[in-house]
């Protein structure tokens, strides 16, 4: 069983990078569930986001067939691929995520995991929802983004978030992770999340781009009705604003923070469908 060193031996490891936003998890018992999470057979093919230090890595190349370790800390990653020398099933791909293609680099059908840095979060997420996404996704993340993407239709945390990942996937909220399982421990609470594709999503993959712009101009609205909304991001006068509305069978009074992701899909295919 590999354990993360501490005490004296932790002192081999290099320094933390705050700029990078760097919290690594140390709680073995933490580290095995987030494995867990992922549902492995020991066939995949396994893409991990930022490993760190290497503590949830070992555990994967127990249960995966294939790792492939995405690292931006150039230290970090002389260190992982110094361990993993002789592992032919380790791949170390050092550089920036969200400048990765990510199903380049797995070669073929992949899971993703990671501890992710919490300031881009938001954008990571975005990434993995793009063709073609993983069969699954478990994320270590600040438990307001986990809320979020599990949160319902006309809920105080539901917004462009919720929507964009509920079209395409699912999610859950597994569980919450406390500071002390950090180090250094960060001053929010954090949870773990798997979001699974879903075989109906609300919106055609040609059509996701233009759907997520929608999405997100709304919510720049999103105490005003969708009248208005309408009117706004199309250009249009009222009395076109309600065709399209209507065509979309929404109502023209309710807010973007009370449409469900099937909505915002019909209400997009309407203001495509116009001349």
């Amino acid at each position: 069983m590999t354990r993360p060193p501490r005490g004296k031996d932790a002192a081999h490891f290099p320094p933390t990078l705050k700029r990078l936003g760097q919290h690594f998890l140390n709680d073995r018992r933490i580290l095995e569930r987030i494995a867990d999470a992922l549902q492995l057979t020991g066939t995949e093919t396994v893409v991990e986001i930022g490993p760190g230090r290497g503590t949830l890595t070992a555990i994967l190349l127990q249960r995966a067939a294939r790792v492939v370790a995405i690292e931006l800390d150039a230290k970090l990653a002389a260190m992982l691929r110094a361990r993993w020398a002789g592992e032919p099933r380790f791949t170390l791909v050092e550089g920036d995520v969200l400048r990765t293609d990510l199903g380049a680099v797995a070669g073929g059908e992949y899971a993703l995991v990671g501890n992710v840095p919490y300031y881009i979060t938001t954008p990571i997420l975005f990434q993995a929802l793009q063709p073609p996404r993983p069969t699954r996704a478990v994320y270590l993340v600040q438990r307001e983004v986990a809320e979020r993407v599990v949160a319902p239709p006309g809920s105080k945390t539901y917004g462009a978030l919720s929507v964009n990942v509920q079209a395409v996937a699912r999610g859950e909220l597994l569980f919450r992770v406390p500071p002390g399982a950090f180090t250094p421990p960060p001053k929010v609470d954090s949870a773990v999340i798997r979001i699974t594709p879903r075989a109906d999503p609300d919106v055609a993959p040609e059509r996701e781009e233009r759907f997520r712009a929608l999405v997100q101009e709304a919510f720049g609205l999103r105490r005003k009705q969708m009248r208005r909304v309408v009117r706004t991001i199309a250009a249009l006068d009222a009395e076109r604003a309600d065709a399209v509305l209507s065509a979309a069978g929404v109502d023209p009074e309710a807010r973007p923070e009370t449409l469900a992701p099937p909505a915002f899909a019909r209400l997009e295919a309407a203001l495509g469908a116009r001349p």
